[in-house]
């Protein structure tokens, strides 16, 4: 069950996957102060240990210098008084890539997560952030399957709670290189009340407040609002028939640009007044 939309004072940030240097830049500029205490989380990974010691060492690289692995998987609980006493004084949680549901999995009925939840809600100076599947995450619902073609029969896609950070999101990533806009569109039929958001690879959104999201990246990111949907034959037909609907509200977003995640308004800027 998503949580009420409250206005939490923590700062969310999703990039939708490939290479991370700009991310991982605009992330140190973020922070506070180079000593500012980063905790990867890398279960989503197939090799959690190498890939958090290299994302330790590119952090390191941006004068970072309080990075480490916090290591919760099966060996490793998330609810060890070592790990909530980490999650406490870190000043910025990065999710990476890999299986979601790994860290779905892994969090979902934990003090860890009820913890990492209340800090987002309350704590101006906390940051939380992904990339590709570690963007998946953040949101209310995320997908977790749909491919091509299938993807706008019904039954051709996945979905699965998120960790619930912002509630009524959904963001998918890799979204333009893989072509996922027939499983997204198709999850906002399920999920109407859910915003979906599509990632570019080097493309992501800064969500201050949990109310306005801005653009940052090289590519794209798309916005379906399903909250006036019509017509949707979801209840109608059965498991490998295409599905439909209309009145399906579409964005494409570029770096700069702001949504209002409430309203679901695009702002306006400089550019475009």
């Amino acid at each position: 069950m998503s949580q009420s939309f409250t206005s939490p004072l923590g700062t969310l940030v999703a990039l939708g996957g490939g290479d991370d240097d700009a991310m991982l830049a605009l992330l140190s500029d973020l922070l506070p102060s180079p000593d500012a205490r980063i905790e990867i989380l890398a279960m989503a990974a197939s090799d959690a240990t190498t890939t958090g010691a290299n994302y330790i060492r590119a952090l390191k690289e941006l004068g970072c210098t309080n990075v480490r692995h916090l290591k919760i998987d099966e060996r490793h609980s998330a609810d060890k008084p070592a790990a909530l006493r980490r999650l406490q004084e870190a000043s910025l949680l990065f999710f990476t890539g890999g299986d979601q549901e790994m860290i779905t999995q892994t969090l979902h009925g934990t003090e860890f997560l009820r913890q990492l939840r209340h800090r987002y809600q309350t704590e101006a100076g906390f940051f939380v952030a992904g990339t590709s599947a570690g963007a998946s995450v953040l949101g209310d619902q995320m997908l977790v399957d749909g491919h091509g073609w299938r993807a706008l029969r019904k039954g051709g896609i996945r979905t699965v709670h998120g960790l619930d950070l912002v509630p009524q999101l959904l963001i998918d990533q890799h979204f333009v290189e893989r072509g996922r806009f027939g499983r997204l569109a198709h999850a906002v039929l399920v999920h109407p009340m859910c915003l979906g958001i599509g990632l570019a690879e080097e493309t992501g959104i800064i969500v201050r407040g949990g109310t306005e999201a801005e653009v940052f990246g090289d590519g794209v990111v798309m916005v379906v609002d399903g909250r006036h949907l019509k017509g949707s034959n979801l209840g109608r037909v059965g498991r490998g028939e295409p599905v439909a609907g209309q009145d399906l509200r579409v964005h494409l977003l570029v770096a700069g640009q702001h949504f209002q995640l409430r309203s679901r308004q695009v702002l306006e800027t400089d550019e475009n007044r």
